[in-house]
């Protein structure tokens, strides 16, 4: 089992920037791909950000330029720096891991419990 814990939204004023953390315990023997969602009330949950344990990073469009999504391998930790936000921006952000168990060539897909990211205008 793998465990995340997410850390660092809240409240900024439009404009301004926030650092999303998200650490992996557990069990851990592989993590192929870390990235972060987002959930806006009433709407989906939409990918913002993910990147590979080789470091190729994807974006949305809606954040190219703004966020840079970023992860250090030996603390199983992903982060997401966000510079310029817009009320769009809120809403609820997940992390999320791909995990290869010991012994399995499987990859199991975790969640975190989510961070609440508010933007006022």
């Amino acid at each position: 089992q793998v465990q995340l814990v997410e850390s660092g939204g809240g409240l900024v004023q439009s404009g301004g920037s926030l650092r999303l953390s998200c650490a992996a315990s557990g069990r851990i023997n592989s993590i192929n791909v870390m990235g972060w969602y987002r959930q806006a009330p009433g709407k989906q949950r939409e990918l913002v950000a993910r990147i590979t344990s080789g470091g190729t990073t994807n974006y949305a469009d809606s954040v190219k330029g703004r966020f840079t999504i970023s992860r250090d391998n030996a603390k199983n930790t992903v982060y997401l720096q966000m510079i310029s936000l817009k009320p769009e921006d809120t809403g609820v952000y997940y992390c999320n891991v791909d995990h290869k168990p010991w012994g399995s060539s499987r990859l199991y897909d975790y969640w975190g419990q989510g961070t609440q990211v508010t933007v006022s205008s």
